[in-house]
């Protein structure tokens, strides 16, 4: 009976994580290298988590590498791709977590959104290779559940999910299911891992059972939009779980589970995620937020085309190659001069329209950015929890790398369609994109921009930051530590009363005046008015926090991605506790 009872404890245990491969290395059988993925299923955006572990018992050092390929549509047609190259040293292990992109999926509102992730092992282990995917409705949100509660009661939330998509009349294939499970005890230590999911649920014992650098990674995760969930059969102390209700742009929420045990209330918990969770599911918000009415691409500027005088280059072209070649350079007596005429003019002509629309194009982009960040000088914290949407406009392009430091969540966002837009929502859309994490930083190649295109681009990160708005010792007095000045900031104290400063000078200390409600709201609201619909909601809920502060700046600095593209405005909203 013991061994039957541990034999299911495992398969179940085992079940929270996914085996992508596991490889013996022909001449020594105790050497293998073994892929993980440490959530049951991926999200539809973001990053996968998983665990590279290898023992190596030969003599000699032992090399391989694992390519992934992320399709967000099972045709192929837009695919992201990653290679992860590793050494393992004679007699020694290797345990290495790495986060696999995943593709774009601009299709998430045609009623599914899928991501299907193939792994190739290649190297002094042979070839072998492993999938893992995943599909979600258009209005679901992904959600993370943690093993213990993810066993009780994945079958029963699964049934509820499926009966409310039926009676809601939503778009669904049938096969949905609530979450993917996790361990906690085997979690990511990367925010990175958690950016593809919408709400992470657990109960109170398993998050204190959770690494602490993973917990550190969760409330990153959290400061940047996340939904955390503690379930408990008793009363919760945010405090004696390090844990606080003021979650940046994210939420914590506790429920209660049912009396006996570790069950939850489905049709609660289905609402939590859904109506409870104060932010959109991302993947549905990246995908409808920047596809008409976004006022970054609109403030931008219409591309206009000078069709006159390329139709007037044509006209020129086809006199001289016509009638000026036959009856000029070429006459009756001497056709054979065709044969050179015809070209060189071609190959004139050609150059002419290269160079027009290079005078016309440039080299390079022109763009605009927006940025919402939270910064975060409390409970140690000392980060900046950045949001960036930006909207480019592209020339000629030399080249498709660049580099993002720090490692990132970026995707490109679908557009309006027009005669300059490659990234929509048709089914026909293609792209390649290549995302590889490495150092802290971000190496990225193929589609993102395109010659002669308009793209946009949202992102995430997480930076370092000793900026800070805080008092002095004169009362009513203070001092920004941010290194660039601030255009105006507005202040919203313990009683609920605003203030407002402007030009506000790094070190310099600043005394804000009252401000009438009104006024100050209004202000914020026009700022909020400028973001996408998720951005603007965002930015919407933190305004009312008391204690707190919104400023403004166009001279603080933006996540820096493809060089060559003049951003002509970075305007960024900091948000962010008062010490």
């Amino acid at each position: 009976m013991r061994f039957l009872i541990l034999t299911l404890a495992l398969s179940i245990a085992a079940q929270a994580q996914e085996v992508l491969f596991r490889q013996v290395e022909k001449s020594r059988a105790s050497s293998y290298v073994e892929a993980t993925a440490l959530f049951s299923q991926p999200g539809i955006v973001g990053y996968l988590p998983v665990r590279v572990s290898s023992l190596n018992k030969d003599t000699r050092p032992l090399s391989f590498q694992i390519s992934f390929t992320s399709q967000s549509n099972w045709n192929g047609s837009l695919s992201c791709s990653s290679t992860f190259r590793f050494t393992v040293d004679a007699g020694k292990r290797l345990n290495q977590d790495v986060m696999v992109p995943l593709g774009p999926n601009p299709q998430v509102t045609r009623g599914y959104g899928a991501s299907n992730i193939q792994c190739v092992l290649s190297g002094d282990f042979a070839m072998t290779n492993g999938s893992i995917q995943s599909e979600l409705s258009a209005d679901q949100p992904a959600v993370l559940l943690s093993e213990a509660l993810f066993t009780k009661n994945a079958s029963e939330l699964d049934s509820a999910l499926k009966a409310k998509l039926s009676s809601s009349g939503t778009s669904h294939r049938g096969n949905e299911v609530f979450s993917a499970m996790f361990d906690p005890a085997q979690l990511p230590e990367d925010w990175l891992g958690y950016s593809g999911y919408d709400s992470l649920i657990l109960t109170d014992s398993d998050w204190t059972s959770i690494p602490p650098g993973a917990r550190n990674a969760i409330t990153s995760w959290v400061n940047l939009g996340g939904q955390l969930v503690l379930c408990s059969s008793g009363a919760i102390n945010l405090q004696s779980l390090g844990l606080t209700q003021d979650a940046g742009f994210g939420s914590i929420h506790t429920h209660q589970l049912k009396p006996g045990g570790e069950s939850l209330d489905a049709r609660e918990i289905l609402d939590l995620v859904d109506s409870g969770n104060p932010a959109e599911p991302q993947a549905k918000a990246i995908t409808q937020d920047f596809r008409s009415s976004w006022h970054l691409q609109n403030s931008f500027g219409q591309k206009a085309f000078n069709y006159g005088l390329f139709i007037l280059v044509l006209i020129v072209f086809s006199i001289i190659v016509g009638p000026v070649n036959l009856l000029v350079l070429a006459k009756s007596n001497k056709r054979h001069r065709l044969f050179l005429t015809t070209p060189i003019i071609s190959l004139v002509a050609s150059l002419i329209l290269v160079a027009m629309i290079i005078f016309q194009d440039g080299f390079g982009g022109a763009g605009t950015r927006h940025v919402l960040m939270e910064v975060r000088p409390d409970q140690g914290l000392n980060a900046a929890y950045m949001h960036q949407e930006q909207f480019s406009r592209s020339g000629i392009l030399t080249g498709s790398s660049f580099t993002v430091d720090p490692a990132c969540f970026i995707t490109p966002v679908p557009l309006a369609k027009s005669r300059w837009t490659r990234y929509t929502t048709d089914y026909n859309t293609k792209g390649n994109f290549s995302l590889q994490p490495d150092g802290g930083k971000l190496e990225v190649s193929g589609d993102w921009w395109r010659s002669r295109s308009e793209q946009g681009h949202y992102l995430k990160a997480v930076v370092p930051t000793r900026g800070r708005i805080e008092p002095t010792q004169t009362p009513g007095e203070f001092v920004s530590t941010f290194d660039f000045p601030l255009e105006t900031i507005y202040l919203l104290d313990a009683d609920g009363n605003w203030s407002r400063a402007d030009d506000v000078k790094t070190g310099i200390p600043f005394a804000p005046k009252e401000t009438e409600t009104r006024s100050a709201q209004q202000a914020i609201n026009t700022e909020a008015n400028a973001l996408s619909n998720q951005l603007k909601t965002t930015l919407q809920r933190a305004k009312n926090r008391h204690s707190h502060y919104i400023a403004v700046t166009e001279q603080a600095p933006g996540i820096e991605t493809r060089k060559g593209i003049r951003w002509r405005k970075t305007r960024t909203i900091i948000t962010g506790p008062l010490n």
